[in-house]
């Protein structure tokens, strides 16, 4: 399937087009059409699914076809609420993208920094508005936010707000929502608390999940190196030296910490750039464009601001920072081996990272291969082992007991509540 077909506007296509976009991604192909038709849906889906796309478009299509009838009525019209800066961020910038033809205006508000520059941005009156639950919150009792005009309501990763403490203040938000709106729900697993609050969010809602990648490719050789958190820049310096290594991405799990290999690396003469949430739309594409043309040999990337990295007969994956998801890591080193070619995955563990390992093995089901000839093997490099070598995790990802599969749009969920 590709996105002409889900009867997205031309408008939409044009910018889709432009990224690079062609064909959905299964979240994306099942949730555009329920959404369009006004239903309120459940996503089981992680970061990583194309799931931002999955509400963006159809909200864009929405509100530019009710703002025709609303005749210019000011007032945000859709709310996307999301735990983080850095997703935040994220949002807003696809937003930026799929809707550039659009005369839609987005904002993106969220704490640790002066509100100024957002109040000021809000005189304005977006439509849109992403952001996190408490700079909302504080904007709200300060009566500079009204969410009386919202139409459509976006609550991502909801089971990340639940680890984070920001479910209470997530409450507020909601209890000053219209009754009358279409409503989207998004978590990566579902915990009780964060069922119950689905409960409260959607009526009869249509459910999306998209199943976890738990399996590598048989194409990708991977390779682990326990290495001291104090000798990984003098190790990836050495592993850089074999003039094999064409291109590698390399993952950390900060922006801060991306920053500083750039630095170390630059000092050793390695064309190196970085692409994080820090960095502008611009400074991204630019740094993705001279990596994929080979004028740069290493990309520092963070999770996030790695979605949609797609590069053609990329050599190696390196996990500076192993993953505290373990899906992550499936994701992370996917971006090589692509299409039956061969790839190259290497990852550091420093001793506090090993809790991270054994998750990811038993994602995956098999121990990685660990390296001890190198120059900066620690004295204890134990391997961390399966519990039995056939044993595999479940996923992490699951929907309650008596929740019913829904793919390809079927009726509301019994375990919701019909009521708001």
């Amino acid at each position: 399937m590709t996105f002409n077909e889900l009867n997205i506007i031309e408008p939409i296509l044009r910018a889709l087009t432009a990224e690079g976009y062609t064909n959905p991604t299964p979240i994306q192909e099942e949730a555009i059409p329920i959404l369009l038709k006004r239903h309120d849906l459940l996503g089981c889906a992680q970061t990583g699914t194309g799931k931002t796309a999955a509400f963006a478009i159809p909200i864009l299509q929405i509100l530019q076809e009710e703002q025709i009838l609303d005749k210019g009525k000011k007032g945000i019209k859709a709310l996307i609420l999301t735990p983080t800066r850095e997703l935040a961020i994220q949002i807003d910038e696809s937003f930026e993208s799929y809707g550039k033809h659009l005369p839609l205006k987005h904002l993106v508000i969220f704490g640790g920094v002066s509100q100024k520059g957002q109040t000021d941005a809000l005189r304005r009156s977006p439509e849109i508005l992403i952001a996190t639950p408490g700079r909302l919150l504080d904007l709200m009792n300060q009566k500079i936010i009204s969410l009386s005009s919202v139409k459509m309501f976006v609550l991502d990763e909801a089971d990340r707000m639940l680890d984070m403490g920001f479910i209470n203040d997530v409450k507020k938000v909601i209890s000053k929502l219209p009754h009358q709106r279409q409503s989207l729900f998004f978590s990566a697993t579902m915990p009780e608390e964060v069922a119950k609050l689905a409960g409260t969010i959607l009526i009869n809602p249509h459910y999306v999940e998209v199943t976890p990648v738990s399996s590598t490719a048989e194409t990708i050789e991977q390779s682990l190196y326990f290495v001291d958190k104090g000798n990984k820049k003098l190790l990836l310096e050495h592993l850089l030296k074999d003039k094999a290594i064409k291109s590698a991405l390399v993952f950390t799990r900060t922006k801060h910490g991306a920053d500083k290999v750039v630095k170390d690396l630059l000092k050793v003469g390695v064309t190196v750039e970085a692409i994080h949430g820090n960095k502008s739309q611009n400074a991204r594409q630019r740094a993705l464009s001279n990596f994929k043309s080979g004028e740069t040999r290493v990309l520092i990337a963070t999770d996030i601001a790695a979605r949609g990295i797609d590069v053609d007969q990329l050599s190696h994956v390196i996990n500076y920072e192993l993953p505290n998801i373990p899906e992550t890591y499936v994701h992370r080193i996917g971006r090589t081996g692509r299409a039956g070619n061969e790839g190259i995955a290497i990852s550091f563990c420093e001793n506090e990272e090993r809790a991270f390992l054994k998750d990811i093995q038993k994602l995956i089901g098999k121990v990685i291969p660990v390296v001890k000839d190198h120059p900066y093997a620690p004295e204890n490099s134990t391997p961390v082992l399966l519990p039995s070598a056939t044993q595999k995790q479940e996923p992490s990802r699951r929907r309650p007991n008596n929740a019913q599969s829904n793919k390809g749009g079927g009726s509301g969920k019994k375990w919701f509540n019909k009521k708001k």
